[in-house]
């Protein structure tokens, strides 16, 4: 295990540093101080943002003093392991897969010596542990894809993709939550939206969560999308299942 660092950032924040490489155990850690922290109710602690392997600490220098801030940290490290992670939820989300709203998919099938099934059967053959969200309001890091469907990014990115659009970069996968720039091969798109700042919970998936996509045909895409615009869809959530020895 690599020692912890506290790294400054400005005069109001520190990363705490808890590894030195992506991992589910590290992101754990990550997760499990977070939930220390929130619990904790500390004064001056104004709020916390976790990362693959680190957790930023935002807080009020007049209120809680750098090196006073630094023993506090050390101390709720100590017990950041006293506090089990909450039981991890899958969040599913419909996809309909290739045509114009995924103009990539036949590049990734040809990079990979694959059909498009087969790119999108392995797509949507397991759950994605969300690292962090970032870039854009809602935007998942998600790990865990088959480096069988790993593509390069685009050399010029577009200037526009529309939210809810699925793309592949690298080995990495995710979804568009707005309409943005974006260099990732576009293989299909979710009326789910991840971001809805008219929503009562804004961002809808979590740090910690798990995403699971699933193909969708045009009519069951376009019944969803209709559900979406009325405000009555209610995307699938549910235990995640624990593999067994």
């Amino acid at each position: 295990m690599s020692e912890t660092k506290f790294l400054l950032c400005g005069e109001s924040a520190v990363s705490v540093e808890l590894g030195d490489e992506i991992s589910e155990a590290v992101n754990a850690r990550v997760r499990a101080f977070a939930l220390t922290l929130e619990r904790a109710k500390i004064p001056g602690i104004v709020e916390t943002v976790p990362s693959y392997r680190a957790l930023m600490v935002c807080y009020d220098p007049l209120i809680l003093p750098y090196d006073a801030l630094i023993s506090v940290l050390e101390e709720q490290l100590a017990h950041s392991g006293s506090y089990p992670l909450p039981p991890a939820s899958v969040l599913e989300l419909p996809v309909l897969y290739g045509g114009e709203l995924g103009p990539d998919l036949a590049f990734v099938a040809q990079h990979a010596g694959k059909t498009e099934q087969e790119v999108i059967n392995i797509h949507t053959s397991r759950d994605y542990l969300i690292y962090m969200i970032g870039f854009t309001p809602g935007f998942t890091y998600l790990g865990g894809m088959s480096e069988e469907i790993a593509t390069p990014r685009l050399a010029t990115p577009r200037v526009k993709i529309p939210a809810g659009s699925v793309g592949i970069g690298d080995t990495q996968t995710g979804v568009y939550p707005i309409d943005s720039p974006g260099g990732w091969r576009l293989i299909g798109h979710t009326p789910v939206r991840l971001y809805d700042s008219l929503r009562e919970k804004a961002i809808l998936p979590e740090a910690g969560q798990y995403i699971r996509f699933r193909a969708v045909d045009r009519a069951e895409y376009d019944a969803i999308c209709a559900e979406v615009a009325a405000g009555r869809y209610i995307c699938p959530c549910y235990p995640k299942e624990e593999v067994q020895p």
